[in-house]
Protein backbone atom coordinates (compact mmCIF):
# COMPACT_ATOMS: atom_id res chain seq x y z
CA UNK A 1 0.00 0.00 0.00
CA UNK A 2 2.19 3.00 -1.41
CA UNK A 3 5.23 1.79 0.36
CA UNK A 4 3.82 1.16 3.85
CA UNK A 5 3.94 -1.98 5.83
CA UNK A 6 1.51 -2.88 8.17
CA UNK A 7 -1.11 -0.11 7.70
CA UNK A 8 -3.46 -1.49 10.41
CA UNK A 9 -0.92 -1.38 13.27
CA UNK A 10 -0.09 2.33 12.04
CA UNK A 11 -3.31 2.68 12.28
CA UNK A 12 -4.04 1.84 15.42
CA UNK A 13 -1.04 3.26 17.26
CA UNK A 14 -1.65 6.47 15.85
CA UNK A 15 -5.30 6.75 17.09
CA UNK A 16 -3.39 5.73 20.78
CA UNK A 17 -0.82 8.08 19.97
CA UNK A 18 -3.47 10.86 19.62
CA UNK A 19 -5.79 10.12 22.56
CA UNK A 20 -2.63 11.00 24.86
CA UNK A 21 -3.65 14.48 26.13
CA UNK A 22 -0.97 17.16 25.19
CA UNK A 23 -0.50 21.03 24.97
CA UNK A 24 -2.95 20.50 22.02
CA UNK A 25 -5.90 18.81 23.68
CA UNK A 26 -5.41 21.23 26.23
CA UNK A 27 -5.68 24.15 23.99
CA UNK A 28 -8.74 22.76 22.24
CA UNK A 29 -10.21 22.23 25.79
CA UNK A 30 -9.41 25.74 26.72
CA UNK A 31 -11.08 27.50 23.97
CA UNK A 32 -13.98 25.21 24.01
CA UNK A 33 -14.75 26.09 27.50
CA UNK A 34 -14.06 29.30 27.32
CA UNK A 35 -15.32 30.54 23.83
CA UNK A 36 -17.70 27.49 22.66
CA UNK A 37 -17.97 25.31 19.69
CA UNK A 38 -16.81 27.28 17.21
CA UNK A 39 -13.87 28.38 18.72
CA UNK A 40 -12.77 24.16 19.31
CA UNK A 41 -12.95 23.47 15.81
CA UNK A 42 -10.82 26.62 14.81
CA UNK A 43 -8.53 25.35 17.15
CA UNK A 44 -8.55 21.70 16.73
CA UNK A 45 -8.70 22.82 12.55
CA UNK A 46 -5.09 25.13 13.49
CA UNK A 47 -3.38 21.80 15.74
CA UNK A 48 -4.04 19.72 12.76
CA UNK A 49 -2.67 22.30 9.99
CA UNK A 50 0.54 22.59 12.48
CA UNK A 51 1.27 18.81 12.26
CA UNK A 52 0.27 18.67 8.50
CA UNK A 53 3.08 21.86 8.34
CA UNK A 54 5.28 19.18 10.69
CA UNK A 55 4.65 16.51 7.94
CA UNK A 56 5.62 18.03 4.72
CA UNK A 57 9.22 19.64 6.41
CA UNK A 58 10.08 16.02 7.97
CA UNK A 59 9.09 14.45 4.52
CA UNK A 60 11.34 17.02 2.37
CA UNK A 61 14.27 16.85 5.45
CA UNK A 62 13.86 20.05 6.93
CA UNK A 63 12.73 18.58 10.40
CA UNK A 64 16.21 16.96 10.64
CA UNK A 65 17.89 19.72 10.89
CA UNK A 66 16.09 20.39 13.95
CA UNK A 67 16.63 16.72 15.12
CA UNK A 68 20.21 16.62 14.43
CA UNK A 69 20.85 20.12 15.86
CA UNK A 70 20.42 20.79 19.85
CA UNK A 71 20.74 24.66 19.29
CA UNK A 72 18.05 24.54 16.56
CA UNK A 73 15.88 22.17 18.91
CA UNK A 74 16.24 24.31 22.08
CA UNK A 75 15.82 27.60 20.36
CA UNK A 76 12.39 26.38 18.81
CA UNK A 77 11.54 24.45 22.19
CA UNK A 78 11.92 27.74 24.22
CA UNK A 79 9.80 29.82 21.44
CA UNK A 80 7.37 27.70 21.81
CA UNK A 81 7.47 27.56 26.00
CA UNK A 82 7.25 31.28 25.72
CA UNK A 83 4.30 31.10 23.84
CA UNK A 84 2.67 29.21 26.07
CA UNK A 85 3.21 30.80 28.57
CA UNK A 86 2.52 34.19 27.22
CA UNK A 87 -0.78 32.85 26.69
CA UNK A 88 -1.54 31.57 30.19
CA UNK A 89 -1.03 34.72 31.20
CA UNK A 90 -3.12 36.83 29.04
CA UNK A 91 -6.00 33.67 30.15
CA UNK A 92 -5.35 34.73 34.16
CA UNK A 93 -5.21 38.43 33.53
CA UNK A 94 -8.39 38.81 31.10
CA UNK A 95 -11.16 40.57 32.79
CA UNK A 96 -13.72 40.76 30.44
CA UNK A 97 -16.73 40.03 30.75
CA UNK A 98 -19.61 38.39 27.89
CA UNK A 99 -20.41 41.18 25.61
CA UNK A 100 -23.08 42.33 23.27
CA UNK A 101 -23.82 40.16 20.60
CA UNK A 102 -20.61 40.45 18.05
CA UNK A 103 -20.91 40.94 13.73
CA UNK A 104 -20.08 38.77 11.41
CA UNK A 105 -16.79 40.39 10.89
CA UNK A 106 -15.40 40.38 14.47
CA UNK A 107 -16.72 36.56 14.90
CA UNK A 108 -15.04 35.39 11.90
CA UNK A 109 -11.95 37.42 12.96
CA UNK A 110 -11.91 35.90 16.99
CA UNK A 111 -11.75 32.18 15.02
CA UNK A 112 -9.46 33.26 12.32
CA UNK A 113 -7.19 34.27 15.21
CA UNK A 114 -7.77 30.98 17.56
CA UNK A 115 -7.14 28.66 14.40
CA UNK A 116 -3.73 31.18 14.08
CA UNK A 117 -2.75 30.32 18.01
CA UNK A 118 -3.94 26.52 17.19
CA UNK A 119 -0.99 26.41 14.59
CA UNK A 120 1.13 27.99 16.47
CA UNK A 121 0.68 25.79 19.64
CA UNK A 122 1.74 22.97 17.53
CA UNK A 123 4.28 24.21 14.99
CA UNK A 124 6.44 25.91 17.93
CA UNK A 125 6.28 22.36 19.59
CA UNK A 126 9.44 20.66 18.32
CA UNK A 127 8.70 17.41 20.27
CA UNK A 128 6.43 17.16 17.37
CA UNK A 129 8.88 17.26 14.54
CA UNK A 130 11.12 14.88 16.65
CA UNK A 131 8.32 12.59 16.92
CA UNK A 132 7.45 12.44 13.15
CA UNK A 133 10.82 11.65 12.44
CA UNK A 134 11.38 8.70 14.33
CA UNK A 135 7.60 7.24 14.57
CA UNK A 136 6.66 7.78 10.61
CA UNK A 137 9.41 5.83 8.83
CA UNK A 138 9.21 2.92 10.73
CA UNK A 139 5.96 2.05 8.64
CA UNK A 140 7.73 3.15 5.42
CA UNK A 141 8.94 -0.07 3.64
CA UNK A 142 12.69 -0.09 2.17
CA UNK A 143 11.44 -1.19 -1.20
CA UNK A 144 8.69 1.94 -1.55
CA UNK A 145 9.56 4.03 -4.88
CA UNK A 146 8.99 7.21 -3.08
CA UNK A 147 9.97 7.27 0.63
CA UNK A 148 8.67 10.69 0.77
CA UNK A 149 5.44 10.29 -0.67
CA UNK A 150 4.98 7.20 1.89
CA UNK A 151 6.12 9.76 4.42
CA UNK A 152 3.33 12.42 3.15
CA UNK A 153 0.56 9.73 3.28
CA UNK A 154 1.36 8.51 6.86
CA UNK A 155 1.01 12.04 7.94
CA UNK A 156 -2.19 12.71 6.62
CA UNK A 157 -3.57 9.21 8.09
CA UNK A 158 -2.04 10.39 11.40
CA UNK A 159 -3.56 13.96 10.77
CA UNK A 160 -6.97 12.52 9.89
CA UNK A 161 -7.23 10.63 13.19
CA UNK A 162 -6.00 12.94 15.11
CA UNK A 163 -8.52 15.57 13.63
CA UNK A 164 -11.59 13.72 14.52
CA UNK A 165 -10.57 13.08 18.19
CA UNK A 166 -9.55 16.81 18.75
CA UNK A 167 -13.20 17.44 16.85
CA UNK A 168 -14.82 15.41 19.74
CA UNK A 169 -12.89 16.89 22.26
CA UNK A 170 -13.93 20.43 21.17
CA UNK A 171 -17.34 19.40 20.83
CA UNK A 172 -17.64 17.28 24.50
CA UNK A 173 -15.58 20.83 25.71
CA UNK A 174 -18.39 23.05 24.59
CA UNK A 175 -21.10 20.45 25.87
CA UNK A 176 -19.39 21.13 29.37
CA UNK A 177 -19.10 24.53 29.10
CA UNK A 178 -22.79 25.22 27.92
CA UNK A 179 -23.93 24.15 31.54
CA UNK A 180 -21.38 26.13 33.10
CA UNK A 181 -21.63 29.62 31.39
CA UNK A 182 -24.57 30.23 33.01
CA UNK A 183 -22.33 31.90 35.60
CA UNK A 184 -19.44 34.83 34.85
CA UNK A 185 -17.74 33.24 38.07
CA UNK A 186 -17.59 30.13 36.42
CA UNK A 187 -16.65 31.74 33.02
CA UNK A 188 -13.81 33.53 34.66
CA UNK A 189 -12.60 30.72 36.97
CA UNK A 190 -12.34 28.32 34.06
CA UNK A 191 -10.34 31.21 32.39
CA UNK A 192 -7.62 31.03 35.29
CA UNK A 193 -7.24 27.56 35.20
CA UNK A 194 -6.65 27.39 31.21
CA UNK A 195 -4.27 30.30 31.95
CA UNK A 196 -2.66 28.23 34.66
CA UNK A 197 -2.89 24.86 32.71
CA UNK A 198 -1.23 26.82 29.68
CA UNK A 199 2.04 28.33 31.89
CA UNK A 200 2.72 25.01 33.38
CA UNK A 201 2.75 23.34 29.74
CA UNK A 202 4.98 25.83 28.96
CA UNK A 203 7.34 25.47 31.61
CA UNK A 204 7.56 21.84 30.87
CA UNK A 205 8.19 21.98 27.25
CA UNK A 206 11.25 24.39 28.53
CA UNK A 207 12.70 21.50 31.04
CA UNK A 208 11.93 19.03 28.26
CA UNK A 209 15.28 17.09 27.44
CA UNK A 210 15.07 14.95 24.16
CA UNK A 211 18.30 12.66 23.19
CA UNK A 212 19.53 13.72 19.40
Amino acid sequence: MAGIENPLVFLGAGILLNLYPGPDTLYIIGRSLAQGRGAGVCAALGISSGALIHTLLGAFGLSAVLAASASAFTMVKYLGAAYLIYQGIRLILDRSVPAAPRSNGQIRSGLLRIYRQGVLTNLLNPKVAVFFLAFLPQFISVSSPNKVLSFILLGLIFITTGTIWCVIVALFSSAIASRLHDSGRNTGRLRQINGLLFMLLGLKLAVTEVDL
